[in-house]
């Protein structure tokens, strides 16, 4: 059984603290990094269907990510992860950073409907900025790594979007929902409601052998959602078939996973690099010690 959810800025960067002031030291020293940025561009109807784009200062055919905050589906802004698009846009990849609509001004599937129109907005956009649409690929940090890993396993919202998951190359999960029946927040029965739709909502029921490759990383340390998410989700994937590989991290923490981008915390977990070598074909480096069956890193093809 799964979850509890991301502390309420769905920006945090420590454990000890979650503040606004962290997140504008972590944004302020991204500011120094080699990249330009494109904010506020549109890419839906709604208010919220904005985006910030994040661009590496030299090269072409960058791969392309596309990052989903977490927030518990009812808080969180792009403006807030900067870090985020900094650290990916300076290791060589394009980062789309997009706001998508929040509870309880809208309910699910509505911000995934969202999420799948920033992906086409992004596969139709990478050439002009100098990006790759044959290798796109989404991320997400909490809320958003259910929003990232639904979109690529439920094939429904990239066609309704005018594509397929076939436009996806993989998807990384950080500290993510994936199996979370029964809910154990009042107000996810609404936002998720009505109860008819409850298992549309959990990712591990869409798990297929042809799904986009994933990356699952989650901290053992998790208080807010438990490790257990991302080991029912990847058996499940291993058990149809999919590839999948997975990272537990001993010693951290629900929001170390996404603070890892920042350049003060990014030598404590290889978050990044190991995204990086997703995206390049890398294998994800193995830890050195599993003292318990889910204190271990993993990979399942």
């Amino acid at each position: 059984m799964a979850v509890g959810l991301c502390c309420a800025l769905g920006a945090c960067i420590s454990l000890s603290a979650c503040t606004q002031l962290q997140v504008l030291a972590a944004n302020g020293i991204a500011s120094l990094g080699h990249y330009s940025r494109q904010a506020d561009l549109v890419y839906g109807p709604l208010p919220a269907n904005t985006l910030d784009l994040y661009l590496p200062t030299a090269g072409k055919n960058h791969p392309v990510v596309v990052f989903f905050f977490g927030g518990g589906w009812d808080s969180g802004d792009k403006a807030s992860y900067k870090f985020v698009g900094a650290a990916l846009a300076d290791a060589g990849i394009i980062a789309v950073v997009p706001n998508y609509q929040l509870y309880p001004r809208a309910k699910f599937p509505a911000f995934m409907q969202d999420a799948a129109q920033a992906v086409a907005w992004a596969r139709a956009h990478a050439p002009d900025w100098g990006g790759d649409p044959e290798r796109l690929y989404v991320v997400g940090h909490s809320a958003g790594a259910h929003i990232a890993v639904l979109l690529a396993l439920d094939e429904e919202y990239l066609r309704q979007a005018g594509g397929s998951s076939r436009w996806l190359s993989g998807a990384v999960g950080l500290s993510g929902p994936y199996n979370f029946l029964p809910f154990t927040e009042d107000y996810l029965n609404d936002l998720f409601g009505p109860a008819a739709n409850f298992p549309r909502t959990q990712p591990i029921n869409y798990v297929r052998a042809d799904a986009p490759p994933l990356l699952l990383m989650h901290g053992l340390r998790d208080q807010r959602v438990r490790p257990a998410n991302t080991r029912s989700l990847a058996a499940a994937m291993q058990a149809a078939g999919g590839r999948v590989t997975t990272h537990y991290f001993e010693q951290a923490g629900h929001s170390d996973l996404v603070a890892a981008f920042s350049i003060a915390k990014r030598g404590r977990l290889p978050v990044l690099q190991e995204i990086c070598d997703f995206i390049a074909g890398v294998p994800v480096a193995r830890m050195d010690r599993a003292p318990r069956d889910d204190w271990h890193s993993e990979t399942h093809w």
